[in-house]
């Protein structure tokens, strides 16, 4: 059964399209052994402190919905601001292009010439808000960002900014955002983006360690290309210097592109978006 077979069955609950997912894609990714191994014994108990600890604030689920929030636990004002605008945005006409993401996809403002001339005729929105992560697009969605809206197709990136969690993880979240665009709007294409490349030379231990996850990731969401109604690509070369740095006259602080590394993207994307926009 085709993924799209799956996404439109009537048996395919938010659960098990999660599940058909992983078996779909996980496979590729390169997690650690020790995901599935039986844990190591505890170590011994600490001596007591002289004064009580303060409580760690707990990990969000990359995978769970969740708002992005202030230190004081309050949802981020900016955050809650862009959400608002995206809500009213859906009934300000119709939607033909829809991107999704993070401050990369937000950033489509530092190149508004290519914007229009590319993406223009498509009547485009930009639902990209900056220090996104998996867990903050799934809460989005849930509160109704994709609600009573009808596009062509979807562009979705996101999970450059879970980068501190699995490759394992940073997949299945990807996959439950997919679940749920597939489910929200049945009718849309869906385009998904591999991650982009980050970190300005691989020969530094941190960043080939770093851009080997997001590689992971990537093999992981490309298994979705069923040709048709779920289509990936990767736009990761056309980034690089042949030695495989970023320069600077692309992406100046090694993870946002400027207007020049914008026109790499939409030049990379432009021949298949056509073709899904028919």
């Amino acid at each position: 059964m085709s993924l799209t077979s799956l996404f439109s069955s009537r048996l395919f609950s938010s659960r098990s399209r999660a599940a058909a997912l992983l078996a779909v894609g996980i496979a590729t990714v390169a997690a650690p052994t020790s995901v599935f191994a039986v844990p190591p014994s505890p170590p011994a108990p600490p001596t007591a402190p002289t004064a009580p600890p303060t409580a760690p604030q707990p990990m969000e689920p990359a995978n769970l919905p969740a708002p992005k929030r202030d230190k004081d636990g309050k949802i981020q004002s900016q955050f809650n601001l862009m959400h608002e605008q995206f809500m009213k945005r859906r009934k300000e006409g119709p939607i033909g292009v829809l991107f999704i993401g993070d401050s990369i996809t937000q950033g489509w403002s530092r190149a508004k010439e290519t914007w229009e001339s590319h993406y223009g005729k498509y009547k485009p929105a930009n639902f990209g808000i900056s220090g996104d992560r998996t867990q903050h697009v799934l809460w989005r969605i849930q509160q109704g960002e994709l609600d009573g809206i009808h596009p062509k197709v979807v562009v979705l990136m996101i999970g450059t900014n879970n980068s501190g969690d699995s490759a394992l993880n940073i997949a299945r979240a990807d996959f439950e955002i997919i679940s749920q665009i597939h489910s929200k709007l049945p009718d849309t294409k869906l385009l998904i983006l591999g991650i982009f490349p980050r970190g300005a030379d691989p020969k530094n231990p941190g960043v080939a360690n770093l851009r080997g996850k997001l590689k992971s990731v990537n093999a992981a969401l490309a298994r979705l290309d069923d040709g048709s109604k779920t289509r990936y690509l990767e736009i990761w070369d056309q980034f690089l210097e042949p030695d495989g740095t970023l320069s600077k006259e692309i992406m100046p602080d090694a993870l946002h592109p400027n207007a020049k590394g914008y026109g790499i993207w939409a030049d990379a994307m432009q021949p298949l978006l056509d073709q899904m926009m028919k």
